[in-house]
């Protein structure tokens, strides 16, 4: 980009509870926002610069992902911090909220909080301390002690303690009002199932998993809600008509998330090889899919998750049944969910925002993303523009879980203010 730039005309969202402006004007110098409207188109031309015609584009507050998996951020042969927060940041993402859980175990203690805040960077990363020791259910870490010491909230990753525990824990009350991420998900019932139960399921001859692996659990979760109306549990990724269905019907539900690739995929979608059906959790039917897309029209659910999973090449050769579940990109969130949400659904990018951007810092307590003067925190989105994702991708991610490659997107982030790491680590 330029020293200076003046778009004019551009489309600009400014902020929550805002409409988006149709023909604006945006100046923009070193990467900082220096005026909006006729105050740019005045100082644009007084500086002599040549407007650039963006109508079609749209200026926007960075998003926010309020969980993800990075297993071995310093170290690690696959995606690492540095190559997470440049790939993710390059693609419009102002904050990353990390899951707890790391090869070297959870970040159950105040000093595993330490280190995660990378040079010369603008991407905030926020960090998920541990509800239970080594995420084992069965004691508790000190919830005061991890969230005095900067945990956005506390969470065992993809593990649900046992209600008993939560209730404990609950009762206590040292985790004040920060959320506690719980998945609902009961792994007895789930056993080796790799898709929701279906007729697509029982076509492609892969275990199922039934609905009731997570209805059965996300019933207990709703009445602890409702036992302890002054906490926020916050449920970490629902996936089935079932689950929506009891959120409605609960006086009190508690907020939750969904994944990101469960809104825009399904198991109906997907050939009976693909890798990309197996994520946690299970993917589901074109049914569950769009039960999801209604919870979040309703606000049943408050924000979508990236809930990045990175895997290396060699994991990635394992069978399906061995290696872990999930897929990653942070790149192909906007312009997959634009095209489900926006071009597919008849949503307004306002209504998209809210649940990639607002409504994930609301849910972590966090101040709102939002275009100001003299802030680098934007992004300029494409919604006509095709590319095609390919690996490797010099600004890209590292980890070797990405859908869609190969396939011919519709939308991209074409720039973004945030400072990232200036070369890819090795």
């Amino acid at each position: 980009m330029d020293a200076s730039m003046l778009l004019d005309p551009v489309q600009v969202l400014v902020g929550p509870g805002q409409a988006v402006e149709k023909q604006s004007a945006v100046l923009i110098k070193n990467r900082r926002l220096e005026a909006f409207g006729d105050e740019a188109r005045r100082i644009g031309r007084l500086e002599a610069l040549e407007p650039q015609d963006a109508g079609q584009q749209l200026l926007a507050p960075c998003l926010v992902d309020c969980h993800s998996d990075l297993p071995e951020p310093f170290h690690g042969r696959g995606e690492t911090l540095l190559s997470l927060v440049r790939s993710a940041g390059s693609s419009g993402f102002g904050q990353l909220a990390l899951l707890p859980e790391t090869v070297h175990g959870p970040r159950e203690q105040p000093d595993h909080l330490q280190g995660f805040a990378p040079s010369d960077c603008d991407v905030n990363v926020l960090l998920w301390g541990g509800f239970s020791r080594g995420s084992a259910g069965v004691e508790l870490t000190a919830h005061a002690d991890l969230l005095d010491a900067g945990a956005v909230g506390l969470s065992d990753g993809r593990s649900m303690p046992p209600i008993a525990l939560l209730d404990r824990a609950l009762t206590l009350g040292d985790m004040g009002s920060a959320p506690v991420l719980i998945p609902p998900l009961d792994l007895a019932l789930r056993g080796e199932g790799l898709l929701r139960e279906s007729v697509c399921a029982l076509r492609a001859g892969w275990p199922s998993d039934p609905a009731s692996s997570e209805t059965l659990p996300l019933s207990q979760l709703g009445q602890l809600q409702q036992c302890h109306p002054d906490r926020r549990l916050v449920l970490m990724a629902l996936s089935t008509a079932g689950a929506v269905e009891l959120l409605q019907q609960m006086p009190m539900p508690p907020q939750a998330t969904v994944n990101w690739w469960h809104v825009v995929a399904d198991s109906s979608q997907s050939s009976a090889s693909a890798s990309t059906w197996f994520v946690d959790p299970s993917l589901g039917s074109a049914t569950d899919r769009q039960a999801l897309i209604r919870a979040l029209a309703e606000n049943l659910i408050q924000a979508i998750a990236v809930q990045a999973t990175p895997l290396d090449d060699e994991e990635c050769l394992l069978p399906p049944d061995q290696r872990p579940r999930g897929v990653s990109g942070h790149h192909l969130v906007l312009p997959s969910l634009w095209q489900t949400l926006v071009v597919t659904e008849g949503w307004s990018p306002e209504q998209l925002w809210q649940m990639i951007s607002f409504g994930p810092s609301r849910l972590l307590g966090l101040r709102e993303e939002c275009l100001a003067v003299g802030s680098n925190r934007w992004l300029l989105f494409d919604p006509d523009q095709s590319w095609t994702p390919a690996r490797p991708d010099p600004m890209g991610p590292r980890a070797a879980n990405l859908p869609l490659l190969g396939q011919t997107l519709q939308g991209r982030v074409m720039d973004c203010g945030l400072r990232i790491p200036a070369t890819r680590p090795c």
